[in-house]
């Protein structure tokens, strides 16, 4: 990448005027026409388009550079780096794993100083540039290991942030915490010495338990769902919240914010209770059952589980303000192509399995449908067989 050039009017004013136009359209149409370096333009505007939804703001900014693609694909969004600054203030932060600078950036706002670390030399570099143009004088970049500079360093931080690669050697992904890179589990102690808080964004597949066991002194893991799509879990740790109890936060960044905490001890003393479906089904959020919060959130809002391993819920009545998705149930229906496509004449209906015998996709297939539409199907097992429900999504009155 040649800064000059990126920097050049010409290279800048030829992106913003083809922002909505096809990469590899313009990449045939100007060939050989230009002063400047092509490709690199062309890199620009797709990576801008990519990123439209997660990066509103950054990729509205004309002056910030955009790395590769999977460094794209690998940082936080906008609303979920948003999530992660709240409340976060003090002298000095760092984080030790910057990547493209979307987290360090949020989470540096709240702090009079702040530190970046990146080994990808390039990636530092178009981080060094972008933080200067968001936050100028603030960031101190490492091009380097973070935890090695952190070990190194005289400085005592107010937050110590990381975010662990999740794919290791050949890009396969990694769910167990001491795999990834940096290592947080062998240096945890080093970095408890260093630090007043400490938050680690990893894998949404990572395993709660697993991490807890790797890192005891963990005090709160937060799953944070957009939308009701799982995208990360934050592990904290506080010096001054050593005595608190262990808890386990579910958060939904949806178009309304919902909320779900509970004591992994709390989970363990309930005893659910079963019944079969009635009037209304409940599906938690996807954060909540990441979460593990099965039997607590049974009995927090009165309702019936289906059966053990079917995170399915019912109810007589339509349960008011709970972060779920409700569906009224029309009718149980025999999952049959012929009765199918006497009740849906389309073959469009959303299909749903959960505990099922089957899942959703060979459902479909099974039946001839396509998701789309205002009704669903839901299949799942009740105490007495799988069975498949013909649902609406319901409303409050």
């Amino acid at each position: 990448m040649s800064w000059s050039e990126i920097h050049t009017k010409e290279f800048q004013k030829f992106v913003q005027d083809h922002l909505n136009e096809d990469p590899a359209l313009l990449l045939f149409k100007y060939q050989g026409k230009t002063e400047f370096d092509l490709k690199a333009a062309v890199h620009q505007i797709s990576a801008r388009q990519k990123a439209a939804k997660k990066l509103p703001s950054w990729t509205s900014n004309s002056q910030l550079v955009f790395p590769a693609s999977i460094s794209l694909e690998q940082s936080s969004s906008e609303q979920t780096a948003e999530f992660k600054a709240r409340n976060r203030k003090g002298n000095l932060m760092i984080d030790l794993t910057g990547g493209f600078g979307v987290d360090s950036f949020y989470l540096s706002k709240g702090f009079e100083k702040a530190i970046y670390c990146e080994q990808q030399q390039e990636l530092a570099e178009i981080a060094k540039h972008n933080l200067e143009v968001l936050a100028p004088k603030k960031f101190e970049v490492v091009a380097g290991d973070g935890l090695e500079y952190l070990s190194k360093s005289d400085h005592h931080f107010d937050l110590i942030y990381a975010d662990p690669a999740r794919r290791g050697k050949g890009n396969q992904k990694l769910y167990k915490l001491q795999d990834c890179e940096p290592d947080v589990v062998s240096s945890w102690e080093m970095m408890k010495s260093k630090a007043d808080s400490i938050l680690l964004k990893v894998s949404p597949m990572l395993d709660i338990s697993q991490a807890i066991f790797e890192i005891p002194d963990i005090q709160k893991v937060q799953v944070i769902s957009v939308k009701n799509e799982v995208k990360e879990l934050l592990l904290h740790w506080d010096k001054e919240k050593t005595n608190s109890p262990f808890i386990i936060e579910a958060i939904d960044l949806g178009v309304k914010e919902s909320y779900f905490s509970f004591e992994p001890k709390e989970e363990e003393s309930i005893q659910s209770q079963f019944g079969e479906v009635l009037d209304f089904l409940i599906e938690p959020f996807s954060a909540i059952l990441k979460a593990g919060a099965f039997k607590t959130f049974g009995e927090r809002f009165g309702l019936s589980k289906l059966d053990t391993n079917s995170h399915i819920y019912t109810s007589p009545n339509f349960p008011q303000e709970l972060p779920g998705r409700v569906f009224q149930v029309v009718q149980e229906v025999q999952p049959k192509k012929a009765e199918i496509k006497k009740l849906f004449p389309s073959g469009k209906v959303n299909v749903i399995t959960r505990n099922y015998a089957s899942g959703s996709e060979i459902l479909k297939k099974k039946l001839g449908l396509k998701d789309g539409g205002e009704d669903f199907l839901i299949g799942t097992k009740t105490q007495s067989g799988f069975k498949v429900f013909w649902c609406r999504l319901a409303k409050s009155e």
